[in-house]
């Protein structure tokens, strides 16, 4: 059993720690909210059928339009407005993850979740100007979630006892998961009930609020929170005495990409997010042709998968984290435990596929259970960041990520050429590519992936650029 950590007697679940993981949850499903919900308005943004200028048209469309206005968008068009929440992302992920270990986390979450729900509010008067000024505030929208998504990994340097990581970081990412759930269930009501631009809305002052919430409640360092109990800062702080550094040093680059442990994070990552962008984009496509079910149907489909995702990331954090207060396995065994089983349990569920498209059911099951059992990661690799370099924690998330931008952009793309070319077995090579790319990966980490603090990542270490 890995010695770092001595056997202390850790505080109660309702402690402030765990509080905070929740604000963080509800932060990430609102942003993932914000960023998902136009893909189902767009429907009603654009479902236009009677030329303009009709002088006989009925109070009642009259009435809709008012409620539901619609605009001459073009597919073109459409495609580029879903595209630009991205366009920031590739290039301020690295920055973001390096300054947030400088500059406060909490001025740099709260500010770019208010940008974010700011922006929200103001997407549909820009509608009513034109496509240009919506394509404009899903770009700068798109720059400020990425910042919420990748500075937040930089609280738990201070906040996060190494034997509570697993669950505090998987309560707080899981946010991720449920927020498209959530949309996927309550838009369509909204935009027949209230009218589409009330999803924007509605979205956006619940972050606004959250906003608020988030400026009280948070302090960068638990040292200087007012509500924080003595005996719980006293515990955060002295576990995490050896592996938080008060100074910031220059970032070993060198050494990063010469570590082997830190590649092996980063391929997982590359396969992990082909994975879920695979199956997060081409979910409905595949129901839709081999499934046959109506959209309705289809959209509650669709949305299972990010149910059961959520549910098996919590799992995740709570069952790595017992494991390792209860000395049952060593950190390294419970890392690549529950990365074998975010990518070996998705690439077996993907590879039956293929061949359980007459029955409705098994499919349905399957296809659940490929999408939901890559979150068992959140226990393993996704966090494995912290434990080899905790120092540079926020950068090292932000490579990876960068990495897994990449993974998801391209499996995106090459999924859809594979689909076009080839309609016969289309489905049996997207699903065995995806099985291929988690294999490889995962015997790369289970062969170099380490726990331990890495020699560039420990104190007194000067490595520069």
């Amino acid at each position: 059993m890995d010695n770092r950590f001595p056997p202390k007697k850790v505080p109660g679940f309702c402690s402030f720690r765990y509080g905070l993981s929740l604000l963080l949850h509800c932060c990430n499903v609102l942003v993932t909210a914000q960023r998902t919900c136009l893909s189902l308005t767009m429907v009603a943004m654009v479902n236009s059928t009677d030329p303009h200028g009709l002088t006989n048209t009925s109070t009642k469309k009259l009435q809709d339009n008012t409620k539901n206005p619609v605009y001459n968008w073009s597919p073109e068009i459409q495609g580029i407005i879903f595209s630009s929440s991205f366009y920031g992302v590739v290039f301020i992920q690295i920055p973001v993850g390096y300054l947030s270990g400088i500059y406060s986390v909490k001025k740099m979450v709260g500010c770019a979740l208010f940008l974010s729900s700011l922006l929200s509010l103001f997407i549909p008067p820009a509608a009513e100007v034109g496509e240009t000024w919506v394509i404009a505030c899903r770009v700068v929208q798109g720059i400020s979630q990425a910042t919420v998504i990748t500075a937040q990994h930089e609280v738990w340097v201070k906040w996060a006892p190494p034997l509570e990581r697993g669950r505090l970081t998987s309560m707080s990412l899981s946010g991720l998961m449920l927020g498209p759930f959530i949309v996927l269930l309550v838009t369509g009501i909204i935009c027949d009930s209230l009218g589409w631009p009330m999803v924007f809305y509605i979205f956006g002052a619940c972050g606004c609020a959250l906003c608020l919430l988030w400026f009280v409640q948070f302090y960068d360092d638990p040292n200087n929170h007012p509500c924080i109990s003595i005996s719980e800062k006293e515990y955060i702080t002295s576990s995490l005495d050896h592996q938080v550094s008060s100074s910031r040093q220059s970032l070993p680059i060198k050494a990063m990409l010469k570590s082997l442990p830190v590649w092996a994070i980063t391929l997982s990552n590359f396969a992990y997010s082909w994975t879920k962008n695979t199956m997060l984009i081409y979910t409905p496509t595949f129901i839709n042709s081999v499934l046959h079910v109506n959209i309705r149907e289809n959209g509650l489909l669709s949305a299972l998968p990010y149910l059961f995702a959520w549910i098996c990331g919590i799992l995740a954090g709570e069952i790595s984290d017992f494991f390792l207060t209860r000395n049952i396995f060593s950190i390294i065994a419970i890392r690549k435990l529950f990365t074998t089983l975010g990518f070996l349990l998705p690439a077996i569920f993907s590879a039956c596929l293929p061949y359980l498209t007459s029955n409705f059911h098994s499919t349905v099951i399957f296809l659940i259970l490929a999408s939901a059992t890559s979150s068992f990661s959140l226990g393993g690799v996704l966090i494995n960041p912290l434990d080899i370099a905790p120092r540079y924690y926020g950068f090292l998330k932000a490579f990876t990520s960068l990495i897994g931008i990449t993974g998801a952009l391209i499996s995106s793309t090459l999924t859809g050429l594979i689909l076009n070319q080839d309609p016969e077995s289309a489905w049996f090579k997207v699903f065995f590519l995806m099985v291929a790319i988690n294999m490889i990966s995962l015997i790369f980490y289970l062969v170099f992936g380490k726990a331990e603090i890495q020699d560039w990542a420990k104190e007194g270490q000067h490595t520069r650029f």
